[in-house]
């Protein structure tokens, strides 16, 4: 099986963690940290899975990472409750449902699904 893993800049993977697994629902797949604020950290949410890397040095800050899920309609209700939402959900010209939001360090999480039919 072949796959991408986004790695996202973070400034301390504890607020990170907070945001992740104890508001979206993540669980923790790997963590090498000695203190707990940097290294890595590997979370999941059913097949998506994404590494938080604090300090990431000498890569791209303010990164996006596109999230395709069956029903984007689910994951906003589910986290709009929980964080602030950037873009509100709404149907693409381009075929998809989508919305977005920050995470703490300023990374894009884009979540688009299907439009959903009536």
């Amino acid at each position: 099986m072949e796959r991408a893993i986004p790695i996202l800049p973070t400034e301390d993977l504890a607020v990170a963690r907070t945001f992740y697994v104890d508001r979206l629902g993540f669980t923790v797949t790997f963590e090498a940290s000695e203190d707990g604020h940097s290294g890595l950290l590997g979370i999941a949410l059913g097949t998506i899975e994404m590494t938080l890397d604090s300090p990431m040095i000498g890569h791209g800050r303010n990164a996006c990472v596109a999230l395709q899920v069956d029903d984007a309609d689910r994951y906003y209700r589910e986290w709009s409750s929980r964080v602030d939402i950037l873009r509100a959900l709404k149907d693409e010209d381009w075929g998809a449902r989508t919305f977005d939001l920050l995470d703490p360090s300023g990374n894009t999480i884009f979540l688009m699904g299907p439009v959903a039919t009536e």
